[in-house]
């Protein structure tokens, strides 16, 4: 394993236990998916703002630093979002919602696709992780992780070994698919909302496997 590889595996491993401490579903068990059809005038503009963390930058130490965290949210993330309201003012139809633009992602041009999905995905990275996380699930998620894996060591361990295996940026999942709870993977800013996606479902949980995420820290 090379220094790459163990520092990624350092990061998936924290930001797992943090990300499961913290796990907000508040729609699991209902595949509820957006209206794809729905779409407002052209004259309309759906503007986007960068939400704030919901912690201190500090607040992940010693997982994640602070220098890392403020980064990622006061720049990337952040960036993203202007890059995105700079797009959008060139759409001539404006999807009514984040979700309904995702679902239809392949109708707009690349520089949508990228920043609406950084946008989306960091949006919901940060509510994922808490201070004093970790911990085991319970009900209806933890029914679906012992059915769909066995045990929630051992969704641990697929989750962990697919994000460190994933080649260059992007992000790992966990959605559900059918009404089952599955794994994968995604290139660059893209997820599992979006018909461009072969990995397709209701993301459950991201992890940001971007170097940025963690590259500071674990080097």
């Amino acid at each position: 394993m090379n220094t790459h590889d163990y520092s990624r595996r350092a990061f998936l491993r924290t930001g797992t236990i943090l990300a499961l401490g913290g796990m907000v579903a508040p729609s699991f068990g209902k595949e509820n998916k957006p209206d794809i059809d729905d779409l407002s005038s052209t004259d309309s503009e759906l503007k986007f703002d960068l939400p704030p963390l919901p912690y201190a930058y500090e607040a992940l130490e010693p997982f994640i630093d602070r220098q890392t965290m403020q980064l990622h949210h006061d720049k990337h993330h952040a960036a993203y979002v202007e890059n995105l309201n700079k797009a959008m003012k060139e759409v001539k139809k404006v999807p009514v919602c984040m979700e309904s633009l995702l679902a239809r992602i392949s109708k707009y041009p690349k520089v949508v696709r990228n920043n609406a999905g950084g946008h989306y995905n960091h949006s919901m990275f940060w509510k994922l992780m808490k201070p004093n996380g970790g911990g085991l699930p319970s009900g209806a998620l933890a029914e679906a992780i012992s059915s769909s894996f066995g045990t929630f060591d051992n969704f641990k361990w697929v989750f962990n070994e697919t994000a460190a295996k994933h080649f260059g940026s992007g992000w790992t999942w966990l959605a559900m698919r059918k009404n089952k709870l599955e794994i994968g993977t995604t290139d660059n800013q893209d997820n599992p909302l979006m018909d461009v996606s072969d990995f397709r479902g209701i993301p459950i949980l991201g992890l940001d496997v971007w170097e940025h995420a963690y590259y500071l820290k674990y080097q």
